[in-house]
């Protein structure tokens, strides 16, 4: 009798260390499930390999936030993506946060995972994408790279999902943190979707207080270097968040929607290359022919209290 074969079901993370900082990639979406520096937790953190809900640390491709409907159009063809629930009946985050993804590379301080996007219902498309995780003891940086392998040009738009925590150790507590936006238009949204207009918008925030935020942002404020910053300043200390030219958008979340125990405890700050709804809209998709590649960088730099 010959002998079963089945898929490998391990390793189901990868662990990257510098000085202090420990990150944990998880390989069922590629995204990150814990990043610490020393007692630190910098994240809203969860064990690889579960399903937790508000998406944290999850790479979102080939769309990041909503379609709405899951209905779009490309090049003549209409298209139906599947959709969240009849509640909430619009596609959400793409298509990668729920598949295996393959660690290539590993170094200790460095890592490359990659998966490959099939043609999908409602995306006929065929992707590579890969996410290569560079720590040092000051700085985390992610890169999102994705290559068209199919036979036909392909749109897309990319994102992350970090929630950024600076202490918060109360349902609430987000409420503390002070913060700088490199922003100068908010996009209006009702229930997540644009409504077609946009509102100038003053990035310096301040302590967030009882404000709640979920946000498309962009317009953004750039240094010399051509990066556009983001700070969250708490009681555990001080994350930026910046952003090469490649994302143009950020979405902001005070998570109140999420569960008790996890609620406005932390501050998502997404970096973006589209706006919600880009896929029907077409504003600012990324469009690769067969064989094309693309690449954005954004890091994640701490100072303790």
């Amino acid at each position: 009798m010959s002998q079963h074969v089945w898929p490998d079901t391990e390793p189901i993370e990868v662990h990257l260390a510098a000085g202090d900082a420990r990150l944990t990639v998880d390989l069922r979406g590629g995204g990150m499930s814990r990043l610490t520096v020393g007692t630190w937790d910098l994240l809203d953190s969860y064990p690889a390999g579960s399903v937790v809900e508000g998406w944290p640390g999850s790479v979102l491709l080939p769309w990041p936030n909503r379609v709405r409907f899951g209905r779009w159009a490309w090049r003549g063809r209409d298209l139906q993506l599947d959709v969240v629930s009849p509640e909430a009946p619009h596609a959400i985050h793409g298509l990668v946060s729920w598949q295996r993804w393959t660690p290539m590379a590993d170094d200790g301080g460095a890592a490359s995972v990659v998966t490959t996007l099939e043609p999908h219902q409602g995306y006929p498309f065929r992707l590579a994408g890969a996410v290569d995780y560079a720590l040092t003891p000051e700085q985390l940086a992610v890169t999102v790279r994705v290559r068209n392998i199919g036979t036909e040009a392909a749109p897309f738009g990319a994102g992350m999902h970090p929630y950024l925590s600076v202490g918060a150790d109360r349902d609430g507590g987000i409420g503390d943190a002070e913060v700088v936006l490199p922003v100068r238009t908010v996009l209006d949204l009702d229930g997540g979707l644009p409504t077609g207009n946009r509102t100038p918008m003053d990035g310096d925030v301040g302590r967030i207080g009882d404000r709640s935020f979920d946000d498309a942002y962009t317009d953004l404020v750039r240094d010399d270097d051509g990066w556009a910053r983001t700070t969250v300043r708490g009681r555990a200390g001080e994350l930026e968040l910046a952003v090469d030219r490649e994302w143009s958008w950020l979405q902001v979340f005070t998570g109140d929607t999420i569960p008790e125990g996890r609620r406005r405890r932390t501050l998502a700050v997404e970096p973006m290359t589209c706006p919600p709804n880009a896929l029907a809209d077409g504003v600012d998709l990324i469009v690769l022919e067969p064989g094309a590649d693309w690449s954005g960088t954004w890091t994640l730099s701490w100072s303790p209290a």
